[in-house]
């Protein structure tokens, strides 16, 4: 079967599958450069620390042993679709594997419900060919956009954490290609394993992985909306209520004070089922075809995203919202990726980019929730695009960003004044709590508070060490962190 062009769904029963594909992928990696010069701009999706690098694209897991052998005093980092916010996927005066080029999909396993691809595949690729098969990826972010790769190397969360945990729970086992060139099958439960998922890309480069899959019977979703009034009764509903979904995400109005602090617009759901379709929609109840807006201006006005242009969009989002609605069908685009409609829109922040700045605090920290929130209310953050979301059990990765709590992420205009002050100042707060900073969003974070949020950090510098003494796999990220 070609997954260019699926015909009839397989039968998932049938085992082992064989798919193979080298189709180009959309790259959004924000690179600049010319022809003539090796070296090209490279920033994270936020657009706030361009450096510049060799970018190299190995096609073959044997060309990508030969460029990490080669690539000098430097050394480099391995990079996907780019969408890590900060400097995690650069490497400034170093080298940068591309690895959008070893793109292929190896095989399905209807019986087992795996797949063996390239670290290189997007998750958008995956759903393009497992969805029509009645299959859907265990794990996804707020974008379709992240490489199996880059998945794994920041093991990024869902909206289902609370219920599956994080991406690397669903990994059977990957390949891994170490600084001395050579390639490790690793498997859950090595210490290798868990210093890679979530390591950044800082123990090696992966090359393929197996997933489990999650069964589904139509790409659409089952969803409940309703408002919350402010933080406490939010917060009462994800507790009680939580548990009765696989997916749970809240909006939250970050410009709301007094009485409506932390007011929010609460959306859980499910995996419709095939008989919650109109009669007209079950002959093609697996269809995928996410739709796409024109991309912004390469460049908005600077200071468009202010207190009083957000505040309006805030009030509106959250009026607009029913005040309960049960089992609505929604597309699996609208339901987990809106943004992926529109083309980089991180350009709608203007040139001064934007930092997205995500913590996690536990449970008993619900005080020190509330404060973050009243000081960013406080200080009037223009963020539109802030969510809030209930964590499950502690992914055992040593760098792994959950733990049982409360996490809160919101985009904030990188040229508003006194912001760096600002987040450092809440990033004590979260320390003092217990809490920690998501390094996949990371782009300005202190390195003496890391070793306070990652109790597992020198495990991993003990491994790194070991694994790499010369220091072949380094980024921006790393340097600055003292990884």
């Amino acid at each position: 079967m070609s997954p260019d062009a699926p015909s009839a769904p397989a039968d998932p029963a049938q085992p082992h599958t064989p798919v193979s594909t080298n189709t180009p992928q959309s790259h959004t990696a924000e690179t600049h450069g010319d022809e003539d010069d090796p070296f090209v701009s490279i920033s994270g999706w936020g657009r706030t620390a361009p450096t510049t690098a060799r970018v190299l694209r190995p096609r073959t897991a044997a060309e990508a042993a030969a460029v990490v052998q080669g690539w000098g005093a430097r050394g480099g980092i391995a990079r996907g679709l780019g969408r890590a916010y900060g400097d995690a996927a650069q490497n400034a005066g170093g080298c940068v594997l591309d690895m959008t080029g070893l793109a292929r999909i190896h095989t399905i396993d209807g019986q087992a419900g795996t797949v063996v691809c390239d670290a290189g595949v997007s998750l958008h690729r995956l759903m393009e060919v497992l969805l029509p098969l009645g299959w859907f990826v265990p794990v996804s972010p707020g974008t379709r956009q992240v490489t199996v790769g880059g998945a794994l190397g920041a093991d990024i969360h869902g909206k289902n954490h609370h219920a599956s945990g994080s991406f690397s729970r669903h990994v059977e086992s990957l390949e891994l290609l170490t600084a001395n060139g050579e390639v490790q099958t690793l498997r859950p439960g090595s210490d290798l394993f868990d210093a890679t998922t979530g390591g950044m890309g800082l123990t090696g480069v992966i090359l393929s992985a197996t997933v489990r899959l999650h069964r589904v019977e139509t790409s659409l979703m089952s969803v409940d909306t309703e408002r919350a009034a402010d933080l406490d009764e939010l917060l009462a509903r994800l507790t009680t209520d939580d548990h009765r979904y696989r997916y749970s995400v809240a909006w939250i109005d970050l410009l709301a004070r007094g009485k409506a602090l932390g007011r929010s617009v609460l959306t859980r759901g499910e995996h419709a089922p095939l008989t919650a379709l109109p009669s007209r929609a079950r002959h093609q109840p697996l269809d995928f075809r996410p739709g796409r807006l024109p991309a912004p201006p390469a460049q908005l006005p600077r200071g468009l995203l202010n207190r009083t242009t957000v505040g309006l969009f805030n009030e509106f989002w959250y009026r607009r919202a029913p005040r309960s609605r049960t089992t609505e069908l929604q597309p699996l685009t609208r339901f987990f990726h809106p943004l992926d409609a529109v083309p980089h829109w991180n350009r709608i922040y203007g040139g001064d980019g934007f930092v997205q700045y995500q913590f996690v605090v536990g449970h008993g920290q619900e005080e020190a929730l509330r404060s973050i929130i009243q000081r960013i209310a406080r200080r009037g953050c223009p963020s539109f695009l802030a969510v809030l979301k209930r964590f499950g059990t502690s992914d055992p990765g040593w760098l792994s960003f959950p733990m049982p709590g409360w996490t809160l992420a919101l985009d904030i205009p990188a040229g508003l004044a006194g912001l760096g002050s600002f987040l450092d100042e809440l990033d004590e707060e979260v320390a003092t709590a217990g809490g920690r900073i998501y390094l996949a969003k990371d782009s300005r974070l202190r390195p003496e508070l890391l070793d306070v949020m990652y109790p597992r950090l020198p495990d991993f510098r003990a491994l790194r060490a070991h694994l790499d003494p010369q220091g072949v796999f380094t980024s921006d990220l790393s340097r600055r962190l003292a990884l």
